[in-house]
């Protein structure tokens, strides 16, 4: 359970009644991404109410007709995806900053200035949302606000989404000090062994993540890597 202190009021309006709900602010946004969720654990009381801060409730046989169930946890669900959140000012203060960050670190991961073939840093993200006076929803997953922020951006900051290819050879030593690494930054789409004993391998990855990868790379061998980026888009 939330504490009360903590919570907000999600309501719906339906057939003349109106039916409210107590409930965590940070459980609002992944019920509307559709992640599963058990509201009972962040409801301040798992109870349908028709004024929250008054305490009333409306008749079970209401409840019924309208969400076709009494199930405190169902009925709060349909509440959040289909009525409206009464956020505090700081409460949608924090929980859009929350999602503008998300936002800028998906599009510095992903993206590139198409001109010079280079990631845009974070703050130059950053600055050009602001200049664009980009509106971030704070209900909205980070994927669906994506496009609609590059087409406002594009007019401001060169940029497209895309990935890179990066040939990496490594020494039998290294390949096992940074195969998972590797693995777990993009994809590999070609790999072979040399007679030598180096292991080459061809490394998919989003563009912005470029420079880190070749630096975390490096660092990680001490220097002892060989790199390419290879031409043309993915």
């Amino acid at each position: 359970m939330v504490d009360i202190e903590d919570a907000i009021v999600a309501k719906l309006e339906s057939h003349g009644e109106t039916f409210e709900i107590l409930i965590d602010p940070d459980v609002v946004k992944l019920i509307r991404e559709g992640r599963e969720v058990d509201l009972a654990d962040h409801m301040v009381i798992d109870e349908i109410f028709r004024n929250a801060r008054k305490g009333t409730r409306p008749e079970e046989k209401k409840v019924q007709e309208v969400f076709g169930t009494i199930d405190p946890t169902e009925v709060a669900k349909h509440i959040i995806l289909k009525g409206e959140v009464q956020l505090t000012t700081q409460q949608r203060k924090e929980m859009q900053e929350s999602k503008r960050k998300r936002i800028i670190s998906e599009i510095a991961r992903n993206a590139i200035n198409p001109q010079t073939g280079a990631p845009h840093p974070p703050a130059r993200i950053e600055a050009a949302m602001e200049e664009a006076r980009v509106h971030i929803d704070p209900f909205k997953s980070v994927e669906s606000q994506i496009e609609p922020i590059l087409k406002a951006l594009r007019p401001l900051l060169p940029i497209r989404f895309d990935k890179v290819r990066i040939a990496v050879k490594l020494t039998g030593d290294q390949y096992g000090r940074c195969y998972d690494f590797i693995t777990q930054s993009g994809k590999v789409v070609k790999d072979e062994w040399q007679s030598s004993g180096n292991w080459i391998g061809v490394v998919e990855l989003p563009a912005g993540m470029r420079d880190d990868f070749l630096g975390k790379l490096a660092e990680r061998t001490k220097g002892d890597v060989e790199t390419k980026i290879l031409k043309g888009a993915i």
